[in-house]
């Protein structure tokens, strides 16, 4: 089964947790803090498998976490870091962030890899706290949370060329006659219910990967017929290879079919249309086929066009050596125009908003924020952790906000779940 696009979460491993421990052997005086870091959680990585087709093995997966990092323990010892989870994609796949809507990889190389999601950093143990006022820190840090993702997987085939045309124009034909790909060819429409890929030779000996996509229709880019599931896949392809059925067997008139194509693929992204296109004129073997020839001449003067027949294989070498050589004097162009991808827009946004605070009812404060959220879940709420914890909050002018706010001795200030009661 053919699988093309899937959606997925990822959930990478949380940090071990720091751990609170001291020296208590014979003759070590004042033996001190001796409790480890946690180790770091697992990353969720997305890596190119060669050997893949298809997103099958990921469609029934509705989730993929990542282990935990070990908890630091006594006598110093560091909790060790958990592997990360290597996800097997095929070649060319593209992964979305649905939450952001920023891509986040487009895995287009031989053994490219992307981290999907980081795994949580590991708390630190008492003896990382350490200072020359405080020597014996009776506190240590949770482990960070991983990462969490909802992911749109989706292949958008690596082909040098893209075959494109109306229901049985003749495209798995012509496929199968220049390579050794064998699709299901029959008379009906929509015998291809997948992309084909063949590779091809031409007579210089150089090869070249072609793509044949199932028929587009009218309305394919809206989500008519089958085209909307495929248009996806030409993204990538260098040139358009343009088939018509010159012969008109179904009652169609040829220009008209090429102009209802052009429209599919333009509506579905305009810059399809400033790649190079090469008409094939199929059928030239029936009827009619040589008077329609020559009317579509007389209205398309600006593309390369080939008579052939893919039934009887006459014609496909010269259009194959064209083909090769038209390949050898373009560039490879990027899918995405920002490599950076997401980066720099969420930095910015992190720092403009880093916590917000609402009023709850008039005794009752909530307080929200990635990074007041994260200091909360890494502090172990003993004594001394909650004095850090305080400070931290002050730090970052939460005491001062409330303040504005009205808050009173005795109010309730809640940060996820819990409830704590504000003292000035």
């Amino acid at each position: 089964m053919f699988v093309d696009e899937v959606t997925i979460k990822v959930e990478a491993g949380k940090g071990g947790d720091g751990c609170t421990a001291f020296r208590r052997e014979k003759y070590v005086a004042y033996g001190g803090p001796y409790g480890g870091n946690g180790g770091h959680g697992a990353d969720i990585i997305f890596k190119v498998d060669e050997g893949l087709h298809t997103l099958l093995d990921l469609r029934y997966q509705k989730e993929i976490k990542g282990p935990k990092g070990e908890n630091g323990r006594g006598k110093n010892q560091h909790g060790k870091g958990a592997d990360p989870v290597i996800v097997k994609v095929p070649l060319g796949t593209v992964i979305t962030d649905l939450d952001t809507g920023f891509v986040l990889a487009d895995l287009k190389h031989k053994n490219d890899e992307v981290v999907v999601a980081k795994g949580g950093r590991g708390g630190r143990g008492n003896t990382a706290f350490k200072t020359q006022t405080n020597t014996a820190p009776n506190y240590s840090e949770n482990g960070e949370e991983g990462e969490k993702r909802t992911l749109k997987v989706e292949i958008k085939l690596l082909a040098d060329v893209g075959l494109v045309g109306l229901p049985s124009v003749g495209k798995s034909t012509i496929i199968s006659m220049v390579s050794k790909s064998k699709p299901k060819i029959a008379a009906y429409h929509f015998t291809t219910l997948k992309p084909n890929l063949g590779v091809t030779r031409a007579t210089n000996g150089k090869t070249f990967v072609l793509a044949d996509l199932p028929g587009l229709i009218e309305g394919a880019s809206k989500g008519e017929g089958l085209g909307d599931k495929f248009l996806r896949h030409i993204e990538r392809t260098r040139v358009i290879l343009h088939v018509l059925d010159m012969a008109g067997v179904e009652g169609r008139d040829p220009y008209q079919d090429y102009l209802l194509i052009n429209k599919e693929l333009e509506a579905f992204n305009p810059k399809l249309l400033e790649r190079p296109m090469v008409i094939l004129a199929n059928k030239m073997d029936i009827e009619g086929a040589e008077d329609n020839l020559n009317d579509f001449k007389t209205k398309v003067k600006d593309k390369k066009i080939f008579a052939i027949s893919a039934f009887n294989n006459k014609g496909l070498q010269e259009v194959i050596d064209y083909l090769s050589e038209l390949l050898e004097t373009l560039k490879e162009e990027n899918l995405y125009e920002d490599e950076a991808f997401e980066s720099h827009v969420l930095y910015k946004f992190k720092e403009e908003e880093p916590y917000t605070i609402e009023k709850e009812d008039d005794h009752t404060f909530v307080i929200k924020g990635e990074e007041v959220e994260k200091i909360f879940k890494r502090t172990k709420f003993t004594d001394e952790g909650i004095v850090r914890f305080a400070k931290k909050m002050r730090k970052m002018g939460v005491d001062e906000r409330l303040e504005e706010l009205g808050a009173q001795d005795g109010d309730m200030v809640k940060i996820l779940d819990f409830y704590f009661e504000y003292q000035k």
